[in-house]
């Protein structure tokens, strides 16, 4: 029995983390309805024809990825190979499966949207350079989306006294609390020993760059004396 694809590796640190929605589904089963589309019709196939085994073969893999690129690729063929397929006579169906494909990715999408909302991500905690440890930290930004457009009778902006905009409390009280959080992910950031090692690479260079000009221009000014001292 093949195993079911692994979600997408994760890096060694939070912060280089692929993001949660982010992930590889499950492609669907043979017998999905999904593929049960009417591929688009080839007069006569040819070496390079999209068959319909490649037709389901992209779709299957849209509908776990959810991106076309990788599905094109994944059956050996170019983007515009496949949406001019898209666009041929007779693929009404192959286009409402990409459509019902691409649904699927964005439904998991929204899943795991909502899943960092209320379960928040793990972030890294690092001081002069130093990770100090991890913690939970929550999008306010997402929670508050999420809630004024499934509950928009409670949270959207006519159930509020006055709209959630600049001068609403709620609304100054979010966007300073996303400002103290992002200052403090550049501070972190500016003092990773990436970010130093990348400083301290770019001002050697630019040393050296200015050393090489200073020289070249210290031998011309001196060839142009000696030029002079011979014509006298």
């Amino acid at each position: 029995m093949p195993k079911p694809p692994s979600p997408t590796p994760t890096r060694k640190t939070t912060r280089q983390a692929t993001s949660a929605v982010a992930h590889t589904a499950p492609p669907p089963a043979p017998d999905d309805p999904l593929l049960g589309f009417a591929p688009v019709p080839h007069k006569q196939l040819r070496r390079n024809s999209i068959t319909p085994d490649l037709q389901r073969a992209f779709i299957a893999h849209l509908a776990a990825t959810g991106i076309v690129s990788e599905a094109a690729r994944h059956i050996g063929k170019s983007m515009e190979a496949i949406y001019k397929l898209r666009q041929r006579p007779g693929a009404e169906g192959f286009r409402a499966a990409w459509d019902a494909a691409i649904d699927r990715g964005v439904a998991r999408l929204e899943s795991g949207a909502l899943a960092r909302a209320i379960a928040g991500e793990e972030r890294l905690v690092v001081s002069a350079g130093q990770v100090l440890g991890t913690e939970i930290r929550h999008n306010e930004a997402l929670t508050m989306f999420f809630l004024r457009h499934r509950l928009p009778k409670r949270y959207g902006k006519s159930a509020q006294e006055g709209a959630f905009e600049p001068g609403h409390p709620a609304y100054d009280a979010l966007v300073e609390r996303l400002r103290a959080e992002w200052v403090e992910e550049q501070n972190a950031e500016r003092h990773s020993p990436e970010a130093i090692q990348m400083r301290n690479d770019f001002f050697l260079r630019l040393k050296a760059k200015w050393r090489d000009q200073w020289e070249r221009e210290l031998a011309a000014e001196a060839s142009k004396r000696r030029v002079l001292g011979e014509t006298r």
